[in-house]
């Protein structure tokens, strides 16, 4: 896409903020004006926009894509969001370990660990592990209680779990992150424990360590999308 607009800036209106693009303001997939509540995000908009090139893509719009799926998805299908990513904590990567070598066995323990403990203490919810790739079958009530946890969250912090909990695997990593337990960094260097390991016996691929500095940007960005929501 190519840029039309000279400067960007955030806006107060009735229901919140909007950010205009010289005199036109920003708008949604669905045509509708984007309007969100937190003036911080507001700002932090309109610096992507004003960062944005000649020539750009939806992918240098993070905060601003996230906003729009808190509006356009996650108001409409928020039920079905809630029972999908829930999903995800009935086989969460953090579950499944790995039968060998010991010394990846022993890096998933202490890496993993962890974070399967702080769930069961902050939240009172307890996942099971197990070797291999078999699936593994939680407590019957599990899911109930992982839906119940994310119900409880507005709609821009489940449009940010929408990607940290997919692109992490894990409804612990993503979770843990969201809340601030856990920084965007040492939650993708848990997601990718196992890539790392490898990488580190058989070397560094060049296009491998690009995608995983995609995926940690990715991750960052939910995250700051989070926090500015709570500035």
């Amino acid at each position: 896409m190519k840029r039309f607009w000279s400067r960007a800036t955030p806006h107060q209106e009735a229901g919140g903020f909007t950010v205009q693009l010289d005199q036109r303001a920003v708008k949604m997939p669905s045509g509708a004006q984007l309007c969100v509540p937190h003036r911080a995000l507001a700002e932090a908009i309109a610096e992507e926009w004003d960062a944005a090139g000649a020539d750009f893509s939806p992918d240098d719009l993070p905060l601003t894509q996230l906003a729009c799926t808190a509006h356009e998805r996650i108001t409409p299908h928020r039920a079905s969001i809630v029972t999908q990513l829930a999903a995800y904590g009935l086989n969460d990567l953090l579950c499944y370990r790995a039968e060998g070598p010991k010394p990846l066995v022993a890096r998933q323990h202490k890496e993993w660990d962890p974070w399967l403990s702080w769930m069961e203490a902050a939240h009172g919810i307890g996942l099971i592990t197990t070797n291999g790739l078999m699936p593994v079958n939680q407590l019957p009530w599990t899911a109930k209680k992982l839906e119940a946890l994310l119900s409880t969250r507005a709609e821009y912090e489940l449009a940010a779990l929408g990607v940290l909990i997919p692109a992490l695997g894990s409804f612990v990593l993503g979770l843990a992150s969201a809340e601030g337990a856990l920084d965007a960094q040492a939650a993708c260097a848990a997601a990718m424990l196992d890539e790392l390991w490898q990488a580190e016996q058989w070397g560094e691929d060049e296009a491998d360590a690009a995608k995983r500095a995609a995926f940690v940007a990715d991750v960052a960005n939910a995250v700051r999308f989070i926090r500015l929501t709570n500035a």
